[in-house]
């Protein structure tokens, strides 16, 4: 039996052991738990096969795949307006039309001027008789008396358009004056825009000026005693035309300042509008007088001259020459004859599209200037959206590719398309280089309308069973591009190949990777 002195020194030591064993047992724990708070966590991305599709966005509008501006080859006097800015039309459907009642007579004499030189070319295959030679006579006597009716009418014509001028100038405007006649006319209101003013004003001087020279003119008409030369007259018609041009020149300043008037009335403003109006149809209608007499005088001065000829052909019997020439002379007849009724075939405008018509500046008894815009089309329900592509995204589209659109005018909708065209030319726009890219609709859709804006996901390029990475995965920097693995507990740079890239922030993995590898997710996002 141990002594009490010995147990207590005995429990002593058994405790100091215990003591001892849990203090190792804390610096273990404390050790473990700095080195494990030193331990670097990792998050991990795996990477996967499927599908990855490339798409450039862009914006662009939708346009009309045909539009088309018509205007007339020749000016004239517009007859008849058939279609308003709104109103379907379909190919071949009438617009406009010009009066054609000068070409219709100048047809007739030209038909007519083509059998005169049938006849004579089957007089001369016939041999001359002399009654083919008083037949080429009297046609020659008719041209020139036709010839010399036209020449005895011009003092008329003159004078009658003169009086139309003088009667728009002084009567109809005669209000728009301030001293009219005098060497300093002013216009007698207001306009806001000085320029049209000053040329008023200075028109005003000049057309008084011509009508003064124009009654000259005329009274030394008057006043001859001896038979009027055919250039005498001649110039006195040129002469007409020219003055009328300045006068009309005037009116449709005076047009101008009407509508840009200040300060006057409702009541004076439309007075002033109908009185220039009638002022313009006035001197328009002694324009088109003056110009049907001189193309009337054109046409049988022509008429005379191949009388002439085909008298002479007559006169020199058929010789081979002679039907030879004659032959050219019926060929020519003809192809005026041609020429005439293009000019009539001219003078109505058709819509060479199904569309919508979009602008009709045509008014009826106005003048149409040849090759001016007047009437503009658009195809109805057949549009295509043009955008632009930078010169870094155009090398990955190709015609055919499948496009994805979405309209400002239509939330929620999407509409399916593909490209059709790619302008091989560049288009430089504030310095940058874009490129225009057209695309199709898969289906027309009435509610389409031109100039709408479009968003364009263009889907460049798909790869089937592709090996794919987020982009946060993967480091690019000078070095090349790679990403990091996990081996031995050390981080590891492995060297990748990339591919395409989509939307959603995937790339494509070519080379470098296998399907389900882990991969450090360096930009630290969760999975």
């Amino acid at each position: 039996m141990q002594s009490p002195i010995m147990r207590v020194v005995g429990g002593g030591k058994k405790k100091a052991i215990i003591i001892t064993a849990a203090v190792i047992v804390v610096a273990g724990g404390i050790y473990f738990w700095i080195a494990a708070g030193n331990r670097q966590s990792y998050q991990f991305v795996s990477v996967t096969k499927g599908t990855i599709t490339q798409v450039v966005s862009v914006t662009g509008n939708t346009t009309p795949i045909n539009s088309v501006d018509l205007s007339f080859p020749s000016g004239g006097t517009i007859a008849a307006v058939y279609k308003n800015a709104g109103d379907r039309v379909s190919n071949g459907t009438v617009l406009v039309q010009i009066d054609t009642n000068a070409l219709q007579a100048q047809l007739a004499q030209a038909q007519a001027a083509v059998d005169a030189a049938q006849a004579t070319l089957e007089n001369l295959q016939a041999g001359p008789t002399p009654q083919t030679i008083q037949v080429s006579q009297t046609a020659v006597a008719a041209a020139k008396q036709t010839l010399a009716n036209s020449y005895s009418s011009i003092p008329n014509a003159v004078a009658d358009a003169y009086a139309k001028a003088t009667d728009a100038v002084r009567n109809q405007i005669g209000t728009f004056y301030n001293n009219p006649d005098s060497t300093n006319p002013q216009l007698s209101f207001s306009v806001s825009d000085s320029q049209i003013v000053n040329d008023a004003n200075n028109e005003r001087l000049q057309v008084g000026s011509v009508l003064d020279a124009w009654a000259n003119e005329i009274a030394a008409l008057s006043s001859a005693t001896t038979t009027y030369s055919t250039s005498t007259l001649a110039a006195a018609l040129s002469n007409s035309a020219d003055h009328l041009s300045v006068v009309t020149s005037l009116l449709n300043t005076d047009a101008a300042a009407v509508v840009d008037a200040t300060g006057v009335s409702n009541t004076a403003t439309a007075a002033y509008k109908n009185d220039v109006a009638s002022a313009i149809t006035e001197a328009n209608t002694a324009a088109a007088a003056i110009s049907t007499l001189q193309q009337a005088i054109a046409s049988e001065d022509a008429a005379v001259a191949q009388a002439n000829a085909q008298l002479a052909a007559t006169l020199a019997g058929s010789t081979s020459q002679a039907i030879a020439a004659q032959q050219a002379q019926v060929a020519q007849a003809q192809a005026n004859v041609q020429n005439i009724k293009v000019q009539i075939a001219n003078a109505t405008l058709t819509s060479p599209i199904d569309g919508v018509v979009t602008v009709q500046n045509a008014k009826v008894g106005e003048v149409a200037i040849a090759g001016q815009t007047i009437t503009s089309i658009i195809s109805a329900n057949h549009f295509e959206v043009d955008a632009y592509v930078p010169e870094t995204d155009i090398g990955k589209i190709s015609i055919g590719d499948a496009v994805t659109m979405t309209f400002d005018a239509f939330p929620g909708e999407t509409f399916q398309g593909k490209v059709f065209y790619i302008d091989p030319a560049e288009t430089i726009q504030g310095g940058v280089v874009d490129y225009l890219v057209k695309t199709s609709f898969n289906a027309p859709d009435a509610r389409i309308k031109s100039g709408l804006t479009a968003n364009l996901d263009i889907n460049t390029q798909t790869d089937q069973n592709a090996l794919i990475l987020p982009q946060y995965a993967i480091i690019q920097n000078a070095s090349g591009t790679y990403v990091d693995i996990l081996k031995n507990r050390k981080e590891t740079q492995i060297p990748v190949t990339l591919g395409i890239r989509d939307q959603n922030g995937n790339v494509e993995i070519l080379s470098g990777l296998t399907e389900g590898q882990q991969v450090v997710n360096v930009g630290l996002k969760a999975q």
